[in-house]
């Protein structure tokens, strides 16, 4: 059986993080076919540590793209990964990562990957867990299993052309994995051992501040659809994480911010009417009640 995978690394001025990232994508059980990292108009160090590690490894491919001067979450994430992704075949793969380079990764971490997706054909997308290092101990960042996290986002290439690949904007990581279960498929992460790994950059913060990064998380949870009730749940389930209920209150504030000025939303009637469906079910049983409902709707065992 063909366990051909390729990476796609979007990058801007990773230089602090980025060796940990390329030192364990090295050194995994099971080396990537093809390793395409996209530079993002980086003005640090990023150029020069691409260009050692290309040198050594045949099968990572740099693309350079000129300097848009400022760093753009979101679209501008999708629009480098793109980049990357227009350069290979997708049919010459078997399953395409989008990974992030401030990550450390297991070893074994693609391989158990690839065995989870052999095993069950239905499952679209899947990653492990992140956690972060602080004072010397790991934090959970708290992903929920219905998602496979959007700094590694390992698919199956036949699924990632059936949802039609990401969405351009803010929360693409959240539409995926919605699309994937309103199609059929499964999309999941999985707390183990072997499959945790290291976030270098703490979940929600931007380079301006945390809060900057939680009023994003809200205006994206607008875009996808999200209802003002689910997302008060959500943002304030998360009350007791830091900054604490400030985190909460920008997250609501995010959404609230972009209702008040009639911001866009996904361009998907159905979607968000699954989407919606979907919340306010998960807000009376719960979320992985909700998600086996849908499965079993589909037909998935």
């Amino acid at each position: 059986m063909s366990r051909r995978y390729a990476l796609i690394s979007p990058c801007r001025n990773e230089s602090k993080y980025m060796r940990q990232t390329l030192d364990t994508v090295v050194g995994q059980s099971l080396t990537p076919a093809l390793w395409v990292i996209v530079d993002d108009g980086s003005s640090d160090e990023t150029p020069q540590i691409l260009a050692e590690y290309a040198a050594r490894h045949p099968w990572i491919r740099i693309v350079t793209r000129q300097d848009r001067g400022r760093r753009a979450v979101g679209p501008g994430v999708i629009e480098a990964f793109y980049a990357g992704y227009e350069t290979i075949v997708p049919e010459d793969f078997d399953y395409v990562c989008k990974l992030d380079l401030d990550l450390r990764l297991p070893l074994r971490y693609f391989e158990i990957l690839v065995e989870r997706m052999e095993a069950n054909p239905r499952i679209a997308t899947c990653s492990g867990k992140a956690y972060v290092e602080e004072h010397g101990t790991l934090r959970d960042e708290n992903h929920g299993d219905e998602t496979s996290l959007g700094m590694t986002k390992f698919y199956r290439v036949s699924a990632f052309k059936d949802i039609g690949g990401f969405v351009r904007e803010v929360m693409w990581d959240g539409i995926d994995c919605h699309r994937c279960r309103m199609k059929g498929w499964i999309a999941c992460s999985w707390n183990e051992p072997e499959l945790r790994f290291i976030h270098l950059r703490p979940m929600g913060s931007s380079q301006q501040s945390i809060y900057t990064g939680r009023m994003r998380h809200g205006f994206g949870q607008y875009f996808m659809g999200t209802g003002l009730l689910y997302l008060s749940a959500s943002a304030l389930s998360r009350i007791g994480e830091k900054p604490f209920l400030l985190g909460s209150l920008a997250v609501i504030w995010g959404w609230l911010r972009s209702a008040l000025a009639g911001k866009p939303r996904y361009e998907d009637p159905e979607f968000r009417r699954f989407l919606r469906a979907y919340q306010m079910r998960a807000l009376l049983v719960g979320k992985r009640r909700a998600i086996e409902e849908i499965h079993r709707a589909k037909g998935i065992a």
